[in-house]
C-alpha cells in the first residue's frame, strides 16, 4: 500500500523534473499507477497536497540535513556539506521550488523560511555569518548557472571558500 510519503516523494520528483504546474493529481496517479481515490485517502485536495509537499521539501532538504549534521561525529560543517553534495535530488528541485516561490505566496513563505533556517544553521556551525552567507550563495548559485555546476565543481568551489576561512 502506498502511503502519504510515497505521494509526496513522487511530487518532489515531478516538481524537480517539470516544475510546479506539472504537479497534478492526474500526473501523480499516472506516475504511481494509482487511483484518484488513493490520493484523496491521504489528501483533501490539491491545495492540501501542495501544502504537504512544501512541508515535505522543507523536512527532507533542510530539517533532515540539520538533524544528520548534528548527529555526525566531528566537524558538523563538513558533515553538512557531505549531505548537500550527496547523490539525490540535485539543483533541479531547488530551482523548481524557487521558481514556484516567485508565483505563489505559500511557496515563497516556505522558501524564505528554508533560506533563513539554512543560513542560520550555517552561521551556528561555522561561527561566521559572512562565511555562512558565502557558502549558501555558492550552493544556490551553483544550481542557477547554465549548465549547473557538477557535484565535483560545487565541491571545489565550497572548498575554495572554506580554504579562505581564517
Amino acid at each position: 500500500m502506498v502511503g502519504k510519503r510515497e505521494w509526496l516523494d513522487a511530487g518532489l520528483v515531478l516538481l524537480a523534473e517539470q516544475g510546479a504546474p506539472s504537479v497534478t493529481i492526474e500526473r501523480l496517479t499516472e506516475r504511481l499507477g494509482l487511483s484518484k481515490g488513493s490520493f484523496y485517502h491521504h489528501f483533501k485536495g490539491m491545495s492540501g497536497y501542495r501544502t504537504a509537499l512544501l512541508e515535505h521539501f522543507e523536512t527532507e532538504r533542510t530539517t533532515r540535513f540539520v538533524e544528520q549534521a548534528e548527529a555526525a561525529e566531528g566537524d558538523r560543517l563538513r558533515a553538512l556539506l557531505r549531505l548537500v553534495l550527496a547523490p539525490g535530488p540535485g539543483p533541479e528541485l531547488e530551482i523548481a521550488v524557487r521558481a514556484w516561490a516567485l508565483q505563489d505566496a505559500e511557496a515563497r513563505a516556505v522558501q524564505e523560511r528554508v533560506d533563513s533556517t539554512r543560513v542560520a544553521y550555517l552561521t551556528e556551525i561555522s561561527g561566521d555569518a559572512g562565511l555562512a552567507q558565502a557558502l549558501y550563495l555558492v550552493v544556490v548559485g551553483a544550481g542557477q548557472v547554465v549548465p549547473p555546476l557538477t557535484g565535483r565543481q560545487l565541491k571545489n568551489a565550497l572548498e575554495l571558500v572554506l580554504g579562505r576561512r581564517k
